[in-house]
């Protein structure tokens, strides 16, 4: 194209600014297929996304200086500069396209293109067309896909929030059922825990009626054996004065006695 009419100095160097930056971004992309590490071709990809945004830079320069120089260049020379300009625009929209295919499968979403600064106003489409340069029906095909694409967020964060919404809901009901059943399951467990207090006490009584009953058999097993050892006693040594007669129990008789009895009813006969 530089051979063919003549640009000024300032279009000319931009221009081959402009065809270094096309050619590192060919290079470029070239070696980012045989990167295999997804961290290299993050940071690649980051590399040639600034190369774009220069290139965008030196392509609204080289606007600028079309239009300084409008009135003094003939129209046929106007024309064929545009149509440059729409052929740098057309070459840097394939390397964006080609640029957010290999953001997609790398699943990158920091690397945004077109973040200028303060002048990051301007929408980060493939088509880096100024509006200045776009016809009628190009700017009307654009609103028109602008606000499909706008349609079709809103649609689906709707869709989004119909599901939390459900999700939430489920969530409300399903805590409330554990609610219900936790409360159930405290007054169980409030019952339980009278029962086995009543359970505690009753136990408590019985080992205080077992020990009674211990006691008692105890004592009348002493009064038992005392008898028993009374009895044994009187039995073997009659005469001790230390131990009284148990009543009911006489005492033995006399041997003397016994012997005197048997000796008289003998002289008799």
């Amino acid at each position: 194209m530089a051979g063919e009419f003549q640009m000024s100095p300032q279009l000319e160097q931009i221009d081959g600014e402009i065809a270094d930056i096309f050619r590192a971004l060919s290079n470029g992309f070239q070696k980012l297929d045989k990167i295999k590490d997804p961290n290299r071709q993050t940071k690649q990809l980051e590399e040639l996304t600034g190369k774009m945004r220069e290139c965008k830079r030196l392509i609204k320069e080289f606007d600028r200086e079309i239009k300084d120089e409008e009135s003094k260049n003939p129209p046929e020379v106007n024309r064929q500069l545009n149509d440059k300009k729409q052929s740098m625009i057309k070459e840097l929209n394939s390397y964006v396209a080609l640029r957010k295919t290999y953001t997609s499968s790398l699943g990158n979403k920091r690397v945004e293109l077109f973040d200028m600064g303060a002048g990051g106003s301007e929408p980060a489409e493939d088509n880096v067309q100024l509006a200045s340069t776009m016809s009628n029906q190009e700017l009307i095909d654009s609103g028109k896909k602008t606000m499909d694409e706008t349609d079709q967020a809103i649609e689906r964060s709707k869709q989004v929030v119909e599901k939390t919404v459900e999700v939430g809901t489920q969530t409300a009901v399903t805590l409330k059922g554990q609610t219900d059943q936790m409360g159930r399951i405290v007054n169980e467990l409030d019952t339980i825990q009278f029962s086995i207090k009543k359970a505690s006490q009753l136990v408590k009584e019985i080992g205080r009626q077992v020990a009674t009953d211990k006691c008692i058999m105890l004592f009348l097993f002493l009064i038992v054996c005392g008898v028993i050892a009374i009895i044994i006693v009187k039995i073997v040594n009659p005469h001790n004065k230390n131990i009284r007669d148990i009543p009911g129990l006489a005492p033995p008789a006399p041997t003397s006695r016994k012997l005197l009895s048997v000796e008289n009813f003998g002289g008799f006969w």
